[in-house]
């Protein structure tokens, strides 16, 4: 078992990020993933996926490193690494620049690092290996007065720094005197032309952050473990659409020795519609209107599809690159994915249910409300239509077509949150008719969907399977938490899909075999689910073991391995942190309501 572990590579990486730029940074101050000009676009830094081939950008001691620390400045998305050294002390402070322009935000394709002297004057060294376009292109270099120009087919990238450009060329130490800088751009050379001058922008790029956590409406219970969370999603949102990344990443397995690498840095609307909802309970109901605007856009194009490219591109083939080891040596490292082919029928619901809590907010003033209600209503009817066929599932199964439970429930929802929608603006020729069909093909749902023999909601109708999904029905409306059935079913899936503390997915074989990692936001569904279901204590136990797990920044991936332990899946993930999020709200809620205490002076 631990040897197994040890093959497991830290995610302990922190993100940084503005809205259009999005990189990881190790501990050792090195970035070892970022993609430019988008968040899909092929990678300039990819150690994480190749040690050797990827490419990365580290600023280190040239003298022997006694430790670093790496913290984010508070209250922000700027990381702070102080490494300590022989010679003294130096912090590297990495930071895309997001600044406040009254009713724009400034959000260039710029990454900056600035390194500062702290004690002594420690002598420095820089690695600087780009590897454009997943490093299988050839590029030129062309250093200049403070710049190293790079040419990759029609990419253009510029390093601006007030550091010897040949030392940086070279790996060539030097010492660390006086602040110094390195921007990285994108597309055309930055005006930046002192440290100074990144100083400001770092100065306003921590007051815009702190400005944006401010309006945050934090929970009671588990308050600074959400706010990291909510600034964690912030970076998953792309400035110029609206659309919502799943995760920074490709690539990172779900398990180690499986083909489970897939591409995540697209937008599914089933976990862009979740973040939207998470960002909205912690009051930010910004974000939620530019997806409104991406969703809008994307869905003219026809049939809505399970997900979309950042710039609600439809179609997102799937591609290998052999070239790279992969995370751990696991491959095949994916770019594209497959899934917008298949066929998904929650989604449907899950925009729905999205629509609903932003047209329903008092605080939006939405000037489209015909042409969103035209949207629920072609969403509503083509949920009814599909709600009696098989769908591959919220789990992607590649192959297995089958009546998910949870894919009714969301069809259910579209009918039922859509009729109350209907009622609410006024198109009273709909609402008899989504709720009547809503009635009866929720009972059906809740006859067929429940297995009194097993004593649990199961994966599929008249199936006999758990699956993690059925813990959200109670926060979808289709039955009361305190239900028998529900009840059961919490029970009976701690004995069956828990394993070391952790929640699978499911138990039962998919197209890939066994699952053997835990998807991480099932277990925050679990303690959300106790909570419902009155085991208050024992969710707050729960989750703060939970929590425990995340990487030293409060950081999660997609998965963990119950085994060891440490995170696995692509980081950080969206779907995670929104899980968090909602278990925090509704515990501090129900605690709240049990203890008796009030907001006002408590």
């Amino acid at each position: 078992m631990a040897e197994r572990g040890d093959k497991i590579p830290h995610l302990n990486y922190g993100a940084i990020g503005n809205g259009r730029v999005l990189a990881l940074v190790s501990p050792e101050a090195s970035i070892d993933w970022l993609c430019l000009p988008r968040f899909d676009s092929p990678s300039i830094f990819a150690r994480l996926l190749d040690q050797d081939k990827g490419g990365s950008f580290k600023i280190e001691s040239a003298g022997e490193a006694k430790s670093s620390r790496t913290d984010y400045i508070q209250n922000t998305n700027v990381l702070r690494t102080r490494i300590e050294c022989a010679d003294g002390s130096f912090d590297v402070i990495d930071f895309c620049p997001r600044v406040n322009r009254g009713l724009t935000m400034e959000v260039p394709l710029e990454l900056h690092r600035l390194v500062v002297p702290r004690e002594g004057s420690p002598p420095l060294r820089v690695h600087f290996d780009p590897r454009p376009d997943y490093a299988r292109s050839p590029f030129e270099v062309i250093p200049g007065q403070g710049v190293i120009e790079l040419r990759n087919g029609s990419a253009r990238f510029y390093l601006h720094t007030n550091a010897p450009v040949t030392y940086v060329r070279n790996r060539q130490p030097f010492q660390l005197s006086e602040p110094t800088y390195f921007v990285l751009a994108y597309g055309a050379p930055s005006s930046i032309n002192s440290s100074a001058a990144v100083q400001q922008l770092l100065d306003l790029t921590i007051a815009t952050w702190r400005t944006w956590v401010k309006t945050c409406a934090l929970p009671s219970f588990a308050a600074e473990t959400v706010l990291r969370s909510a600034l964690c999603l912030k970076l998953h949102i792309f400035e110029d659409t609206g659309a919502i990344i799943a995760a920074a990443t490709t690539s990172i397995p779900e398990a180690l020795g499986t083909e489970r690498t897939w591409d995540y840095r697209y937008c599914w609307l089933r976990d862009a519609a979740f973040v939207v909802e998470a960002l909205r309970r912690l009051s930010h109901l910004a974000e939620g209107e530019a997806f409104v605007r991406f969703l809008l856009e994307v869905a003219q194009e026809g049939p809505l599809q399970p997900v979309y490219g950042i710039g609600g591109e439809k179609v997102l083939p799937e591609e290998r690159l052999d070239h790279l080891h992969g995370f751990a040596g696991c491959k095949p490292v994916r770019i594209g994915n497959a899934a917008y082919l298949q066929k998904q029928h929650d989604l449907m619901g899950e925009i729905i249910l999205c629509l609903e809590t932003l047209m329903t907010d008092e605080r939006i003033v939405h000037e489209k409300t015909d042409r969103l209600m035209r949207l629920v209503e072609r969403l509503v009817e083509e949920s009814i239509k599909l709600a009696p066929l098989k769908d591959t599932g919220p789990w992607e199964f590649r192959t297995l077509e089958q009546d998910h439970t949870f894919s009714k429930v969301m069809c259910w929802v579209a009918a039922h949150r859509g009729a109350e929608l209907a009622a609410r603006f006024g198109n009273p020729a709909t609402v008899e008719r989504w709720s009547s069909w809503a009635k009866a093909f929720g009972e059906e749902i809740l006859r067929r969907g429940y297995n009194p023999r097993l004593g649990f909601f199961t994966q599929i109708l008249d199936g006999e399977n758990p699956d993690a999904s059925n813990l959200l029905l109670p926060t979808l409306g289709i039955i009361d938490p305190r239900d028998p059935r529900f009840q059961s079913t919490v029970e009976a899936y701690e004995r069956l899909l828990v394993r070391n503390g952790w929640m699978l997915r499911y138990k039962n074989r998919d197209d890939f075999g066994e699952t053997t990692s835990a998807f991480s936001i099932c277990s925050f569904w679990w303690a959300e689910a106790l909570a419902l279901a009155g085991h208050l204590d024992r969710a707050v136990e729960l989750f703060q073991r939970l929590v425990t797990y995340a990487n030293p920044l409060g950081l999660f991936s997609e998965d963990v391995d119950p085994t060891t332990g440490k995170l696995l899946g692509n980081f950080p993930q969206a779907y995670t942190h929104v899980g968090l999020i909602h278990a925090a709200i509704t515990i501090g809620e129900l605690l709240e309501a049990r203890d008796a205490k009030f907001r006002a002076w408590t």
